[in-house]
């Protein structure tokens, strides 16, 4: 397996198919209206013009379709144009799916015809169609041996259809953004597909200090039994059956002149077996990706800190192994939470409500942030509610509901807001003998929206910090550029 390389371009350079496969792709209205004068030193000599304009008339995308135009080095892709409210206008999804089903394997080149304004969500959607972790074997002379990994180069140029005032200037460091961000991309799936062998809470604290390390920012750990001490008794219960103890991570970065102080909190259960309360054969399998919440925030914060970020920005890592042993937390077990807030357990297989409640009071009460959102693989319910592409977005502030919402379209990261309603749902977390349980007495009831208000339960929901709430469960796989642009916003 070949670990990719992507780099981006604003203008075309002059290749052959033969020597460097091409992928020419973007919306059926934007190709029909490019000129074979525009890509032909990427085509020439293999394919004239009359070959690409007819290959352009038989495209028929519902939603996307394919035309070879050179054997299989010369491609050239169309995406509908028709997109909903709550899509994207860029089609990442589409775009990343053309894309990882044509890709060469080794050094090529992508060219994407699209909008200034859909750069960036297609930019991210190019980089996520390409992955590094693998370890598959390959028979040399008689023995099995891992596969010694090449680098390939992906080459990513855009052709800007101008708007209607007639902008289509990419600005240098807008290509080194993207630059900055498809290496974010490409680190967080690295995490994610990583099980938990090769990916357990020491492996992921030496991620965060290799990206601390590249900012020059030195992490504050708190580890194993001093996570009771201080009373992370969330953290703590989780992670403790562990071979590998739990551990609470913090990355700050605070920059001279900085007016606000803003927080990510991560969910990093790097696997989640439910504990006690264990999960079924067919239910396990992928339980590597429960970290994809601090993975994307470890990803997203080296990016917008090499981005020249102006504000105070902390990255907080909750991390821990579900694990069962003879330490594991057992259903009716009472825990101490960072808020001082007791905890009946009645489920161990809502673990990451735990440990993120640990981590924004952390972020308040520690750090001082004012502005807290936290991430997380939270809910399999967040699929059922918002689906596998949207995000489940929940806050106690309108403003940075909609901000959310408004940064998944700009960056590809869908999200969809679920219901703020403390009122009417914390009660069924209601305990006879602790605070609260820490999971629902009635499943059918706004499930995702309840575990997120578990976590808000303990920043207390008279809070005058901003919470924000994000539960990537579905589209795991996907999200990472949202906070970057919320942030920004």
């Amino acid at each position: 397996m070949a670990s990719t390389t992507v780099k981006f371009s604003a203008t075309l350079s002059k290749t052959d198919p033969i020597s460097v496969p091409v992928l020419i792709v973007g919306q059926e209205k934007h190709l029909s209206s490019l000129s074979y004068s525009a890509v032909k030193c990427k085509l020439e000599p293999r394919v004239n013009e009359q070959t690409f304009k007819s290959a352009l008339s038989v495209l028929n995308p519902c939603p996307t379709d394919t035309c070879p135009l050179f054997l299989n080095t010369a491609t050239l892709a169309a995406i509908s144009n028709n997109h909903s409210r709550h899509n994207s206008s860029a089609q990442p999804h589409m775009l990343t799916k053309l894309i990882n089903l044509n890709s060469a394997g080794y050094n090529e080149c992508i060219v994407i015809v699209c909008e200034r304004k859909d750069m960036f969500a297609s930019g991210c959607a190019a980089a996520r169609a390409f992955y590094d972790y693998c370890r598959k074997t390959k028979i040399y002379v008689g023995k099995l041996k891992e596969q010694k990994k090449a680098t390939v180069t992906v080459t990513i140029e855009f052709i800007i259809i101008p708007d209607s005032n007639g902008d289509h200037k990419v600005e240098k460091e807008e290509i080194a953004t993207l630059e900055r961000i498809a290496n974010a991309i490409k680190m967080t799936a690295r995490i994610v597909d990583t099980p938990c062998n090769d990916m357990n809470v020491n492996h992921f604290l030496d991620e965060i200090r290799h990206v601390g390390a590249d900012l020059n920012i030195n992490p504050t750990i708190i580890s194993g039994e001093e996570l009771k001490k201080k009373g992370l008794g969330g953290i703590y219960g989780v992670g403790k059956a562990s071979s590998v103890g739990p551990a609470l991570a913090v990355l700050s970065y605070t920059p001279h002149g900085a007016t606000e102080t803003i927080a990510w909190v991560g969910k990093g259960i790097v696997y989640d077996t439910g504990g006690l309360s264990i999960k079924g054969k067919s239910a396990m399998p992928g339980m590597k990706r429960d970290c994809a919440g601090a993975a994307a925030i470890l990803g997203a914060f080296q990016a917008i800190v090499k981005s020249s970020f102006k504000q105070n920005l902390h990255a907080v890592f909750c991390l821990a192994e579900n694990s069962v042993g003879p330490n594991s937390t057992r259903p009716d077990d009472i825990h101490t939470l960072y808020s001082g807030r007791t905890v009946e357990i009645n489920n161990t297989d809502a673990e990451g409500r735990l440990v993120l409640s640990d981590g924004v009071v952390y972020a308040s009460r520690d750090l001082n942030a004012k502005v807290i959102l936290d991430m997380a693989t939270l809910t399999g319910a967040q699929a059922i509610s918002t689906g596998k592409y949207h995000a489940a977005v929940m806050s106690n502030s309108e403003l940075w509901e909609k901000n959310v919402v408004s940064a998944g379209l700009i960056s590809g990261d869908l999200t969809f807001p679920i219901v703020y309603c403390p009122e009417l749902h914390f009660c069924e977390f209601s305990s006879s003998v602790a605070d609260m349980k820490n999971s629902v007495a009635d499943r059918s009831n706004a499930s995702s929206s309840c575990a997120g208000l578990f976590i808000a339960a303990h920043l207390g929901f008279d809070t005058t910090n901003q919470w924000i709430h994000v539960d990537i469960a579905g589209p795991s796989h996907y999200v990472i550029m949202i906070i970057v642009i919320i942030t920004f916003k």
